[in-house]
């Protein structure tokens, strides 16, 4: 069987060393790495294990070695979640911005024909968010990683407004990724903020972005959201009669149905389940969703690509799949590669 150009469009990376931003700004949760063994280290929140991860994580030659391995010919690079650093000062979160994007591209220029960056942002300063996001743009960076909310503002906040904008106008695609998950106090048991959090954020996210209007004030910009769209997908049902039945509540912003954005963003292709892949290529089209892994994460797909190659699509859906789309939501070409 012929090999299938592969994009993975949902990889996270973190910087080998990172300064102790607590004593540089006196306060805070941020996280440090701690190299305890060769190969490996702890993600530390202060003096509290976050997670521990391996050298694929931060080493780009490590990530090609998989790469290589599982047949992925480009990796979207894009930081861990926990590193938005939204509720930090908004100059110090701009430091912050500076120090992960100059780092992640770094990583892109060991091979810019196997890895693409999205950048992050000071989003809880629009202003200082758009000076970075055209910095990035200068660098090389195809587009950014944004929370499913910023602090207490959903994305449906017009003070993100402008940021949109520019992303459209400076052709940058978006990534949105759950974070910091809603009712994490009733969540402390059995991975729950993983498991039930992160779907709610990013179908929060989803419908944010719909009911205020957003793919229809600024139609070329192009957001993919991770998870498959986390838990929006099985209740776009729910999500329409809640719209159809009252519309005094629900369109507010926007008189459009719900369903009609459908196949105007990408999901990537985390579900972890065959049918629930195909469910979601039939609701938001197959020229919509692209492979996306969470890589080098337990809870992301163990073997990139294996739920689409198992699938019985002709080739040429397969090709969409794992990479015609993420081409498109990048608008790069499969030449810049090549």
């Amino acid at each position: 069987m012929k090999k299938i150009f592969t994009i993975d469009i949902h990889t996270h990376i973190l910087p080998k060393d990172i300064p102790n931003f607590n004593k540089i700004f006196g306060y805070g949760e941020f996280i440090s790495l701690e190299h305890h063994k060769p190969c490996c280290a702890r993600m530390m929140m202060q003096d509290q294990v976050f997670r521990e991860v391996d050298e694929n994580c931060w080493k780009p030659e490590s990530r090609i070695q998989d790469c290589n391995h599982h047949n992925v010919d480009v990796q979207v690079l894009s930081t861990v979640p926990v590193m938005f650093s939204y509720w930090t000062k908004p100059k110090d979160g701009l430091e912050i911005s500076k120090f992960i994007n100059d780092n992640l591209i770094e990583s892109v220029n060991v091979n810019p024909k196997r890895f693409i960056g999205l950048g992050n942002l000071p989003m809880q300063d629009t202003n200082l968010a758009i000076k970075e996001l055209e910095r990035i743009k200068s660098l090389g960076f195809k587009g950014i990683q944004i929370g499913s909310h910023i602090n207490d503002l959903n994305l449906d906040d017009p003070s993100l407004f402008p940021i949109y904008e520019a992303c459209e106008d400076l052709d940058m695609a978006i990534f949105v990724h759950p974070w910091w998950w809603m009712a994490k106090e009733k969540m402390d048991k059995y991975w729950l903020p993983w498991l039930v959090g992160m779907p709610m954020e990013t179908s929060l996210a989803i419908c944010s972005m719909i009911f205020s209007g957003v793919f229809h004030k600024y139609p070329k910009l192009r957001v993919a959201f991770a998870h498959g769209g986390g838990s929006f997908p099985s209740t776009i049902g729910r999500i329409e009669h809640g719209f159809n039945v009252r519309p005094d509540l629900v369109a507010v912003d926007n008189n459009v149905n719900p369903k009609d954005y459908l196949g105007k963003f990408w999901l990537d292709s985390l579900v972890h389940d065959d049918k629930m892949l195909e469910y979601i290529i039939e609701l938001v089209g197959e020229d919509k969703v692209a492979l996306g892994t969470d890589y080098p994460f337990p809870l992301g797909e163990l073997e990139p690509g294996k739920l689409i190659h198992e699938r019985p699509y002709p080739n040429n859906v397969k090709e969409k799949l794992l990479s015609s789309n993420a081409l498109d939501w990048l608008n790069m070409q499969k030449t810049d590669f090549i």
